[in-house]
Order: structure tokens, then C-alpha cells, then sequence
């Protein structure tokens, strides 16, 4: 997929990677907009190609009490306002082959989350709206395997496919990175590092999801160093307070100094 297929994306031609950046989920329009619009200024500035990213809704929680979403058809107007506002594409989850139907008609990708990968069904139903489609690799599976999740999308005649790594199971409550895996995917398809969701730690006390934070810029420094073609990260201005995903997330305030030697790193690297 050529990142210029992505409706309304720009900066296109800088020969940085793109970002899909936002909160992990959709918790109302203020948060949205003020985080879009911070996340809108530094890439413009930085000229990096950038896509809004935003749960409607949570279906893999880890209890039954745990925050989901506010609506979907409120968080998908929302999503959508934030698109008309700034000019930018938008990518959200899907669940279920219902939701590729409804989702599709308020943003420009769809994400299969890694979970749901192997869900034959779920990405065909992705595939044919015709809308771009981001798989993420399954915790589970090797990159090599992710050539066949590819494929499915292919077979629908959608040339619009992108792979997402986020890590790989390391015991039970651990992820780790193979940077091997992103050459590896780029013969298949575009590939995005998830910088965040690679340092979860799953299922930690009281059932709350637990982070490494601290780690983000090194796993990111890590995928552009290694040629990535862009880079997924969640972020949030009170990650501390935030209704999923607080403990994994980067704070708002260093994302501009992290794109800055992202950036960096990438233009030295375009040298070679």
C-alpha cells in the first residue's frame, strides 16, 4: 500500500514515516478535538504524515466493569468531526462484521485488532468496504504468518492493507519486540510498530493492564532505526486518568520531543 492511497493524508512527500497517534479510546469530543488538535500541530510543523487514531469502542476488556465506550454512533460522530475539522484521516477498531459496515462510514481505516487477526470473516468484511485496512499482528503468530492475513484482504480485491506489529507473547504477562519481524512484514505489506501497545503487561493487579512507559522512545528510536514504515502510539494528555489503556500510554507533552528524534533518526538513516 502507498500511503498516498489514505484519504486527505499529508506531508506526504517529507520522507519521514507516517504516525497514526491518539487516545486508546474515544471518551468525548473535547478530549478528542484538544488532543488532535496538539497532535495536528506538531506533525505539521515536523512535516510528518499523520492519521488520528481512536477507539469507538473497547470490546476486549479485561473485566466486565471496565470502560467500553461512551456509544458507538456518538464516538464515531466524533471521530468523524475530528476528521472534518483538521483535514486529517481517521482509524478505529472493529470487533465484529457489523461494525466494519457501520465504522466505515465515519473513518478511513479500519483496524483488525491483534486479537481478531486470524478472524477470517472480520477482515473480509474490513476488506470489502474498501476501505484501507490495518491488521495487527497477533501476539501469537510470527511476521512471516501475517503474509496469509495479508492475502485475505488481497483476495478481495482491496490493495489498501497494512500490517501492525505490537509485540509478541514473553511468558504470560510480557511482550517483546523482534525488530527482525519488520523487514520481514515489509515484504508483504506497509508495516507500522505499535510503540505502546508493545509494552503492556497484561492482566495485572485487580485485573487492570499494567505499562513500561518509560520504554516508548527506545522501542521507537529501535522501528525508525530499523526503517519502519510508520509508527502507532497512543498518547493522552492525563494518561493517569485516562478511561483505557492510562498505564501504557505517552503523555502529550513529549510527544513533540520524541518525533523530533524520530525524525532525526530518520533523515539520517534516508542518507544511507
Amino acid at each position: 500500500m502507498n500511503i498516498k492511497s489514505i484519504p486527505q493524508i499529508k506531508n506526504i512527500e517529507s520522507g519521514n514515516f507516517f504516525v497514526l497517534a491518539g487516545p486508546c479510546a474515544i471518551e468525548g469530543e473535547e478530549m478528542a478535538l484538544k488532543i488532535a488538535e496538539k497532535l495536528v500541530t506538531i506533525t505539521d510543523k515536523l512535516e510528518i504524515p499523520y492519521v488520528f487514531k481512536g477507539s469507538f469502542k473497547k470490546a476486549n476488556r479485561s473485566r466486565i466493569d471496565s470502560f467500553s465506550g461512551i456509544g458507538d454512533e456518538k464516538a464515531l460522530k466524533i471521530l468523524r468531526k475530528v476528521s472534518e475539522t483538521f483535514n486529517i484521516p481517521t482509524v478505529t477498531d472493529i470487533h465484529t462484521n457489523e461494525d466494519a459496515d457501520k465504522a466505515a462510514q465515519y473513518v478511513d481505516i479500519l483496524q483488525i485488532p491483534a486479537f481478531l487477526v486470524r478472524q477470517t470473516d472480520l477482515v473480509v468484511a474490513a476488506a470489502n468496504t474498501g476501505k484501507v485496512v490495518n491488521l495487527k499482528k497477533g501476539q501469537f503468530m510470527s511476521p512471516e504468518s501475517m503474509k496469509h492475513a495479508v492475502q485475505k484482504v488481497l483476495d478481495c480485491q482491496n490493495e489498501n492493507v497494512m500490517v501492525t506489529d505490537r509485540g509478541t507473547m514473553f511468558g504470560y504477562q510480557d511482550m517483546i519486540v523482534d525488530f527482525r519481524g519488520i523487514p520481514t512484514m515489509q515484504n508483504y505489506a506497509t508495516t507500522v510498530l505499535d510503540v505502546t501497545h508493545s509494552l503492556q503487561q497484561p492482566n495485572q493487579t485487580a485485573g487492570v493492564t499494567g505499562g513500561r512507559p518509560d520504554m516508548i522512545e527506545t522501542i521507537a528510536k529501535a522501528g525508525i532505526a530499523v526503517g519502519v514504515d510508520g509508527i502507532f502510539i497512543e498518547t493522552h494528555f492525563d494518561p493517569a486518568n485516562a478511561k483505557s489503556d492510562g498505564a501504557n500510554m505517552l503523555h502529550l507533552d513529549y510527544f513533540e520531543n520524541l518525533m523530533t528524534r524520530l525524525v532525526a533518526i530518520r533523515k539520517t538513516i534516508n542518507t544511507f
